[in-house]
């Protein structure tokens, strides 16, 4: 499954349901230009905001959203976790996929690919959503439980939101998410 030229790494993104879905396509597109390879999964909710056909024009792969998709020898959330990723990042994250992730739940294919990879690869979220969604009180402890074990969070930044109202939840930019990675792995 590895494609990616010696020096160049492997991208997981994973998208959740969020209007900042489009700045995955725009990373995604930056670091496949730049040799990167990319694989994306989704949510059905993120597929809501954008199609698999765009991710799938600009990867050269298949959006995966179902755990059990694979092959008899690629199980997508081992293969993924443990052989083919460098850099497992979530981008845009949800509220709920934060609370997924502190929870530990397995019953979808990125809770799966986390616990799978068990931090033997970097994982980074980069969260997207409402103000008072971010601020609040649960969201802030599963991200604390998140960074307690070694997941690296991109703090959203403050600007118009989707909702009209303006706060801290705007998805870090795309330029910004890709320096990181150049500059980190």
């Amino acid at each position: 499954m590895s494609d990616a030229s010696e020096n160049k790494k492997n991208i997981l993104i994973h998208m959740t349901g969020s209007i900042a879905c489009y700045k995955a396509a725009a990373l995604a597109s930056m670091l496949v230009k730049s040799g990167y390879g990319v694989q994306v999964t989704a949510t059905e909710s993120a597929l809501k905001f954008i199609g698999e056909a765009t991710f799938e024009g600009l990867t050269r792969r298949p959006v995966i959203t179902d755990t059990f998709g694979g092959k008899p020898d690629f199980i997508p959330h081992i293969s993924l976790a443990q052989d083919w990723a460098d850099l497992l990042l979530v981008y845009p994250a949800s509220a709920n996929c934060i609370a997924r992730m502190a929870a530990g739940f397995a019953d979808d294919i990125f809770g799966a690919i986390f616990l799978a990879n068990n931090f033997k690869k970097p994982v980074w979220l980069a969260p997207a959503m409402n103000t008072q969604m971010f601020l609040h009180p649960a969201t802030q402890r599963n991200m604390k439980i998140l960074e307690e074990w070694g997941v690296k969070i991109f703090s959203p930044v403050e600007g118009v939101l989707a909702c009209g109202t303006v706060g801290t939840g705007r998805l870090a930019e795309p330029e910004d998410m890709f320096f990181r990675i150049k500059e980190e792995l």
